[in-house]
């Protein structure tokens, strides 16, 4: 899943010689891939994400988690998801799974310092209860989805409904494709806000995750690519570039960027078995690989960046955009999370803070990752599609060995060390030549452990189907 984070600070560093709050906007792209950016790959045609990501700072270390649920957990709380029980693949839909009540969110501490909340678009943090849906979790207004994935023109997920305004069901008789939607929305909202008021617009964008399914008119660009996966897949790319383009024009119309902090993050790496490309790093979505985890995206600011026009190496996470945006309004957590402030780093080029984190631990799967410096440990299973996946001609001369991927989540694999500075593609295993430092990142990975919440795993409940509120996906079954 990938998760594109538009952060856009429209104002200055609260806190900073008193200045003004600065205006917040979050995109999410959902399932991009690591080579699906024009600034990775210059085939892809996006020219407002190209333009923005060279005006700012390119994040060249942000790690995502390695799906959407888990993604959505650590930017919403700040915490790594093995603490909060949303570690395990993602909430699917019908199943009693959720974002605990009592983490205090990203909105929730934002609207303490008088930011008006604002999310649109895909939620995928609970929704079997309505106190676990987003106008309950500090969001003043909801327009989207609940669940992780529907169709974009009939808004369904398996036989229900999915579309929200606020708690409402939004009707879509003229079946509009949803993206289309949720930038309209957006736009509302820009227009309508009061500026000297600071904003917090949420934009987690159904696009680019399947189905495969985007007007004629983006595929048409792409009309030399063989493959359809592929061929649509980089369609809904340029139609997300599309849009971004479409909110950040209405947040100049409206006089907002003149004090403005973006951040644009993917939620994860790309799937490569639906089309996406994370060239040259290894995995897919759903694996501890680089390819599944690090994620591409960039900040812009007109004025709070002080060094601009580069690409930044420093680790970054996506729990630390919860302390970051805190820093930004003037606030900071009042709990120990595991995200911590990247402001100088992202404002100034300064090294970054952090020197460690957790991919992952899952002690469902039984597998885990952590990075210490320029190390990273893994062990278990990384997860299925563990290779290095060129762009397809056509999609079945990858489906063979997709398929033979797939079923190397369930053997048995040895712990691996790789330095991803030296080895960012992490095709040398060093652990039976770094005895010393196996031991050492074993020994940290275990002290990680002891802070673990058993993961969440409950199955689909047929109390949660949409037949029983009238076809609709519905809370308050749990």
């Amino acid at each position: 899943m990938i998760v594109l984070t538009l952060v856009v600070a429209v104002l200055s560093v609260a806190g900073c010689n008193g200045a003004k709050q600065p205006h917040i906007v979050f995109i999410v792209a959902d399932d991009l891939g690591w080579n699906d950016v024009g600034w990775h790959n210059p085939a892809m045609i996006t020219p407002t994400l190209n333009r923005m990501a060279s005006e700012g700072v390119i994040l060249n270390s942000s790690y995502v988690q390695y799906l959407c649920s888990p993604s959505r957990t650590s930017f919403m709380t700040g915490y790594f998801p093995y603490r909060t029980g949303l570690q395990h693949e993602v909430i699917a839909a019908g199943q009693p799974r959720y974002l605990p009540a009592h983490f205090t969110t990203l909105p929730e501490m934002l609207g303490k310092q008088g930011y008006r909340t604002h999310i649109v678009g895909k939620w995928h943090l609970g929704m079997c209860n309505w106190k676990y849906t987003p106008t309950e979790r500090g969001f003043e207004s909801f327009f989207g989805y609940y669940s992780g994935m529907e169709f974009y023109y009939n808004h369904t997920r398996l036989d229900g409904y999915d579309f929200r305004a606020n708690k409402s069901v939004a009707l879509d008789p003229t079946r509009t494709y949803a993206d289309y939607l949720f930038v309209d929305h957006a736009l509302d909202i820009i227009e309508k806000h009061n500026p000297e008021e600071p904003l917090f617009l949420y934009l987690p964008f159904h696009l680019v995750h399947v189905p495969h399914e985007v007007p004629a008119r983006f595929e048409n660009m792409y009309s030399s690519i063989q493959d359809d996966y592929r061929r649509i897949y980089c369609g809904m790319v340029s139609m997300l570039d599309e849009a971004v383009k479409n909110v950040t024009d209405a947040l100049e119309k409206a006089g907002l960027t003149d004090n403005m902090f973006l951040i644009f993050t993917t939620d994860n790496g790309g799937p490569t078995f639906n089309g996406a490309n994370n060239l040259p790093l290894r995995g897919a979505k759903a694996t501890y690989w680089e390819g599944g985890t690090r994620g591409a995206g960039f900040v812009h600011s007109k004025n709070l960046l002080q060094k601009t026009g580069y690409t930044n190496n420093g680790m970054m996470h996506a729990a630390d955009w919860f302390p970051t945006l805190l820093h930004l309004a003037g606030s900071k957590p009042d709990s120990d999370i595991d995200g911590v402030n990247q402001w100088d780093m992202l404002s100034t080029g300064v090294d970054s803070p952090r020197t460690t984190f957790v991919y992952n631990i899952d002690n469902i799967t039984r597998a885990a990752a952590i990075r210490h410096g320029d190390y990273k440990l893994m062990v278990g299973s990384p997860g299925g599609w563990n290779g290095w996946y060129p762009l397809p001609k056509l999609h079945a001369q990858l489906k063979e060995q997709l398929a033979h991927d797939a079923e190397d989540v369930d053997q048995q694999w040895k712990p691996q060390l790789y330095n991803i500075k030296e080895d960012p593609e992490e095709r040398h295993d060093l652990s039976s030549q770094m005895p010393e430092m196996m031991k050492f990142l074993q020994g940290e990975l275990e002290k990680y452990r002891q802070k673990e919440v058993p993961p969440q795993n409950a199955p689909y409940d047929p109390a949660g189907d949409p037949k029983n509120f009238g076809g609709v996906w519905t809370p308050g079954w749990c």
